[in-house]
């Protein structure tokens, strides 16, 4: 939204700070400040993620609270304060922040937005004048604040919407495995035919792989909870009570039941995003992780007549605009494409997280988005695979029967009775010839019938593989 002299008096009002006057639009919360970052900023059109406004109406709740708590300010501007962040926290006001992703890098036209919006909002509670510098934003800068929004809003992502996700994924996942466990299917390496194993077993590796995951992101969030707050401008904690950061800490985990704690070295929480940046690349593994269990889908689901046709991924859509009948396999493409966006954004955070020079990190806005964005799309996704693709598949056991049968890879059980080479001898004629591996086996050998079909088994040569 911008403005210029041909606006009306009826369309702005004039707001001050320290620079001199600005217009501002007439019914925005928002003022001076942050008008001057919607000017200065028309990049990308892109604004603050909703997640970090909410954490940024939570942090100045809490240092409402925690000032209190110290006498520095009054009961009821207290109050006031925090009734109004609140309301920004529910996301009732993200109209009123418009500034651009792409501002200044310490996040200060950001944090001055919240402090602006939630003043105007306390002032017409309180009645009367609640300073965003003076009162929203004591004992802070937007040197703590804003790092601590992005470690906040990142942890309540991950809490409420992620770690739940993949747990329900890996849930769907090893529900279909004890359904298919008697199904034997061919194995492949280099994408070609390998010894047999279970869909169960192939089931259980990527159940593994998504627990895992979430092992993984457990152990980054125990960084990600230790909060900057406290450390203002530099680290040293300057305008700041000493007890401040401790106590906003204390306040944000009583209201999200998330284990928030101050920082042990304001130094790093400022200067640095190592935690961000830890996190993100776990979010980059899960995405590995999910990008290959997509692909196998794809794969498997391939057909139906030309393809593997192992399985037939429930039909959502029509696949073809000119093709009648054909259906695609939508969800594990889209899970496909937000595993690149996520893998993607890692390397923007990375090179954020390098950006930190002497005593602040000067790209938080854009680690911000893009952490943020990962865990969401990585959430909202988890759960589309496990309820659109791997609870409703259906299994072409014919097909699977007939490859199997035919698999010369088989040979590899007779290997100890026979030797490698007679066995790849078996294994050439099968497949030159298009026969099962048993049928020229018994006609290359001396085994017996009984002999064949206890070596040649499918379902006992998949044994082993899960260690309880």
């Amino acid at each position: 939204m911008f403005y210029n002299d041909r606006m009306t008096s009826k369309d702005y009002r004039i707001e001050k700070d320290s620079m001199g006057e600005v217009r501002v639009p007439a019914d925005a919360l928002y003022g001076a400040q942050t008008q001057r970052a919607v000017d200065n900023f028309p990049v990308s059109g892109l604004i603050l993620p909703r997640s970090v406004i909410r954490a940024l109406g939570l942090i100045k709740a809490a240092a409402a609270k925690a000032n209190q708590d110290l006498g520095l300010i009054e009961a009821d501007m207290a109050e006031a304060i925090q009734a109004a962040s609140h309301e920004v926290a529910k996301g009732n006001h993200v109209q009123h922040f418009p500034v651009d992703i792409f501002q200044t890098g310490s996040g200060t036209s950001s944090n001055m937005n919240a402090n602006e919006v939630i003043a105007n909002i306390a002032s017409q509670r309180l009645g009367r004048k609640v300073h965003p510098n003076d009162h929203v934003n004591m004992g802070q800068s937007s040197n703590d604040v804003f790092p601590t929004a992005i470690h906040v809003s990142g942890c309540l992502l991950v809490t409420e919407e992620l770690l739940p996700a993949l747990e329900h994924l890996a849930d769907a996942i090893h529900r279909r495995s004890k359904e298919l466990s008697g199904v034997v299917k061919t194995g492949r390496t280099h994408l070609m035919d390998a010894m047999p194993v279970t869909l169960a077993q192939e089931l259980s590796g990527w159940e593994t792989q998504v627990r895992h995951g979430q092992q993984r992101i457990n152990s980054a969030l125990e960084r990600l909870v230790e909060l900057p707050i406290g450390g203002t401008a530099v680290g040293t904690g300057i305008n700041a009570h000493p007890e401040f950061g401790a106590k906003v800490a204390a306040h944000l985990a009583a209201a999200t039941g998330v284990k928030f704690k101050p920082k042990e070295n304001y130094f790093e929480g400022l200067s640095t995003q190592d935690a961000a940046v830890e996190m993100s690349g776990q979010l980059k593994t899960v995405a590995v992780s999910l990008m290959k269990i997509a692909n196998d889908l794809r794969w498997m689901n391939s057909g139906p007549l030309a393809g593997l046709a192992e399985i037939a991924l429930p039909p959502l859509q029509p696949g073809s605009s000119i093709m009648p009948g054909k259906v695609n396999p939508v969800i594990p493409e889209s899970v496909c494409m937000v595993c690149a966006q996520v893998i993607g954004n890692d390397l923007t955070i990375t090179v954020g997280g390098q950006s930190g020079n002497f005593q602040l990190n000067v790209m938080l806005p854009v680690i911000a988005y893009n952490l943020t964005q990962s865990i969401e799309i990585l959430a909202h996704v988890s759960r589309l695979l496990a309820d659109q693709a791997i609870a409703g598949f259906t299994v072409n056991q014919e097909q699977i029967n007939k490859a199997i049968e035919r698999n010369p890879i088989l040979v590899t059980a007779l290997n100890a009775v026979i030797g490698y080479e007679k066995g790849a001898e078996i294994a050439k004629q099968a497949y030159a010839e298009g026969r099962p591996i048993k049928e020229v086996a018994k006609e290359m050998t001396n085994l017996s019938d009984a002999e064949l079909d206890r070596l040649l088994e499918p379902l006992e040569l998949t044994r082993g593989g899960i260690k309880k």
